[in-house]
């Protein structure tokens, strides 16, 4: 027998149990709450969500916030955080103002069907370190907003950011009257041990992140809604007005330093507008990266086949120099551009990058675009959307007809519209199921619908059997019976 092996194994049981009881003890406070709080009736539903609402979107209280996430986790960019703060929980208010989450939400007299609404529970929110503040205050005020408690397992470095929030949650709500218990984080130490623990003790997990966190949140037992992986591409097809494109793609790709899991990963450009988007991209700000250069950029973003912190949400100015693109860096990019032809692992730049770093591939025409991003998407992103810019409208519903993919956004800057705008009718969302082509069970943007069960009351009504030679004839007309 091996003693030592025994001694430790023994110690790793009695942490888990440890953790187990931690976790316990928070889920039995919000459980308390949340009883309460369900039947509280519309209006105080209402005022919790809008409570935290506010905590983050209030200036001064998002400037600290904005600042804290870039400090502590070093990824992205302050202003584009305190940007995306406010419009996003801005956007989520809109989209839930009037809707009921409690007591009768529908009825349906000619099918006698009465519809309740109905509070999960406990919902643990996994939250990533990309926008510590942002995605917790999503999820919590839409889990408030039905009726729900919430607790939050941020990851480690969004630790500091995502408690500064719920100190303001906690600040709103002890204005309104609200118990703090509705709203609380994993204490310090964030570890695997206690995120699992409250996954598998909450009623409903919502998992956003890395991919590791979203196969534990459905390996756990509980019900649970996680995302899939981000790596999305852009299509500019030859009839696209090739300025705007340039413009919204490097706006998108841009925004925070490319944090967001809508970003452009690739542009997929028609050979016959080719050189001429190229030029637009580098008018947009786009440095195109010769072979050499782009072996350089290639060994420094990622090490043993892992993107390297060192580049992940830094800048395009800042990546250069990590690269030893000196030359690069002094035309002060926007972002960084290189051609690529192929696919998967021996080509790392087909994958998502979490960077200001552009993928460029050229397309005979516009059939091969669409296997150009299937391939793309057959080694990494499938399900999660992808953009189209053209002049044909119709040609975005043959993508939606033929890729894997959840949305097609057409001719938009693709980071701000695919989790929902204010110029298109996506609801908004930092978390975008990507269906069964990326390992999710659903392929809608989260919105309030997943917090809520739905109770159906069935009364009786007038019998109406149908005839089969109605509902068959069409089919007996063509092969008999």
């Amino acid at each position: 027998m091996n003693v030592r092996a025994t001694v430790a194994e023994t110690a790793d049981v009695r942490a888990r149990e440890e953790v187990g009881q931690r976790i316990a003890e928070l889920v039995a406070r919000a459980r308390e709450a949340q009883r309460k709080f369900e039947f509280a009736g519309q209006p105080v539903l209402d005022m919790a969500a809008n409570a935290a609402a506010w905590a983050i979107m209030e200036p001064t209280r998002n400037r600290a916030l904005a600042e804290l996430a870039v400090r502590d986790t070093g990824l992205g960019d302050v202003e584009d955080k305190f940007r995306k703060n406010f419009r996003k929980t801005l956007g989520l208010l809109r989209d839930l103002r009037g809707q009921p989450t409690c007591g009768v939400i529908a009825r349906d007299s000619a099918k006698g069907i009465v519809e309740i609404a109905r509070a999960v529970g406990v919902v643990a929110a996994v939250t990533p370190s990309t926008n510590p503040a942002a995605t917790p205050a999503n999820k919590i005020v839409n889990a408030l907003k039905c009726g729900n408690a919430v607790i939050v397992a941020p990851s480690p470095k969004g630790y500091s950011s995502c408690a500064l929030l719920i100190d303001f949650i906690h600040a709103e709500f002890a204005k309104a009257g609200l118990d703090p218990a509705l709203v609380q984080i994993v204490p310090e130490p964030v570890s695997k041990a206690a995120t699992a623990a409250l996954m598998q003790q909450a009623d409903l997990v919502v998992a956003t992140g890395s991919q590791a966190n979203v196969r534990m949140a459905y390996a756990s037992g509980t019900p649970a809604f996680g995302v899939g992986a981000g790596n999305v591409a852009s299509i500019v097809e030859r009839s696209a007005d090739l300025h705007d494109a340039a413009h919204k793609i490097a706006r998108s790709k841009t925004f925070d330093n490319a944090t967001s899991c809508s970003s452009e990963n690739s542009v997929v450009v028609q050979d016959a507008i080719y050189d001429a988007m190229l030029g637009e991209l580098e008018r947009s700000g786009g440095v195109l990266l010769d072979a050499a250069q782009k072996a350089q950029l290639q060994a420094a973003m990622w090490q043993d086949g892992k993107l390297s912190e060192r580049c992940t949400a830094k800048s395009a100015t800042r990546i250069a120099l990590t690269a030893g693109l000196e030359t690069v860096a002094e035309r002060e990019p926007r972002f960084l551009m290189v051609e690529e032809d192929g696919f998967g692992a021996d080509h790392p730049f087909s994958g998502e990058k979490l960077a200001p770093v552009l993928a460029v591939y050229r397309a005979r025409d516009f059939d091969d675009a669409a296997r150009i991003v299937r391939d793309i998407y057959a080694y990494m992103g499938a399900g999660h959307s992808v953009g189209l810019h053209t002049a044909q409208p119709e040609f975005a519903i043959r993508l939606g007809e033929q890729l894997p993919v959840a949305r097609v956004i057409v001719n938009q800057a693709h980071c701000f519209a695919t989790g929902g705008n204010f110029d298109n009718g996506l609801p908004f969302s930092l978390s975008m199921g990507c269906g069964t082509w990326g390992r999710n069970n659903f392929s809608s943007n989260l919105t309030f619908r997943q917090y809520l069960n739905v109770t159906r009351v069935a009364y009786p009504i007038e019998e109406q059997v149908p005839d089969v030679d109605e509902l068959l004839g069409e089919y007996f007309g063509r092969v008999g019976r």
